[in-house]
């Protein structure tokens, strides 16, 4: 690298008018120079030409179309959206006892421990009480037969059905999708799980909704079989707070996301070291560079011709 930035120097720098002399001929990385003014304006009269074109056809593409019967989740301000920001930890506690009471009784969530709530919601001790609540299918025994047994914190959120069947009979044929990682399956996130859990509402003029589904503009075609199930003070908060149902839908949505990306806050800590370090690095990168190229930039070529 250094011996191409000398040749390229010696290129520049050694080139001589002096009648007489021939100097051979040195590259040219540049042909703005050469062109010119019309060829310029044209360019750029292209270049802003198609920058217009590629932004109508985005905004075109991101336009609400007249056949969407979908209604666009909003972007909440959720407390966890900053570059450095964590989860309201206090909120996925409460989103948590949102789903024990609520949406278990439907929804699984069988990627999830008990253990997993260690450190981030609850202690060891209060996680151990949640998991000795529920009664965990094991066995077989000596005898062969199987039993339920009290839980333990490597045992994973129980599934409220047997199977997938059970739960289809038991929903008129929906399935309730388990919660794991729903806020990273579907799209919008905790803005869509928030949405939904507080869209419902009566259908428009002209819309039906068959009986056993429930109108809800924010999932894909309107009906949905789940029925609403949130509203206040359906159930009350272990410390207190108000338990409407805007209350209790931000809170298991905070839940929801926290169990979808369990590694959010380490990951925004892991950042502020990165940043730290790249930052020491770059100023050390920076001085050396300027050490090993000070002797080639500061060099200078006098041409003396012969006396």
């Amino acid at each position: 690298m250094a011996g191409v930035a000398c040749r390229v120097a010696r290129a520049g720098i050694l080139k001589t008018t002096v009648p007489g002399i021939i100097t051979p001929g040195t590259a040219k990385f540049s042909t703005l120079r050469e062109m010119t003014t019309a060829r310029k304006a044209v360019a750029a009269a292209l270049g802003v030409i198609g920058a217009g074109g590629a932004s109508l056809v985005y905004a075109l593409n991101q336009s609400v179309k007249a056949t969407d019967l979908t209604l666009h989740t909003a972007n909440f301000p959720w407390p966890h959206d900053g570059v450095f920001s964590s989860f309201d930890h206090a909120s996925i506690r409460r989103g948590y006892e949102v789903y024990k009471n609520v949406c278990a009784a439907c929804h699984s969530m069988k990627y999830i421990a008990f253990r997993n709530l260690i450190g981030v919601s609850h202690t060891e001790d209060e996680a151990k009480d949640e998991a000795k609540s529920v009664q965990i299918p094991d066995g077989p025994d000596e005898e062969g037969n199987m039993f339920e047994r009290p839980g333990k914190l490597s045992d994973y959120f129980p599934n409220p059905y047997a199977n997938d069947e059970a739960a289809r009979s038991a929903n008129n044929g929906a399935l309730p999708p388990d919660l794991s990682y729903i806020t990273a399956a579907r799209h919008g996130g905790e803005n869509y799980i928030f949405s939904l859990l507080t869209g419902y509402c009566d259908p428009p003029a002209g819309v039906s909704v068959r009986e056993g589904l429930y109108y809800n503009p924010y999932f894909v075609g309107g009906a949905i079989g789940m029925a609403q199930a949130l509203y206040n003070e359906v159930m009350e908060y272990s410390d207190g707070t108000p338990a409407t149902s805007s209350q209790m839908a931000k809170d298991v949505a905070t839940f929801l996301k926290w169990a979808s990306e369990p590694e959010h806050d380490d990951r925004k800590r892991m950042s502020i070291k990165v940043l730290m370090i790249f930052s020491l690095l770059f100023g050390v990168t920076y001085y050396i560079k300027r050490h090993k190229w000070s002797v080639l930039k500061s060099r200078k070529f006098a041409y003396k011709p012969p006396q």
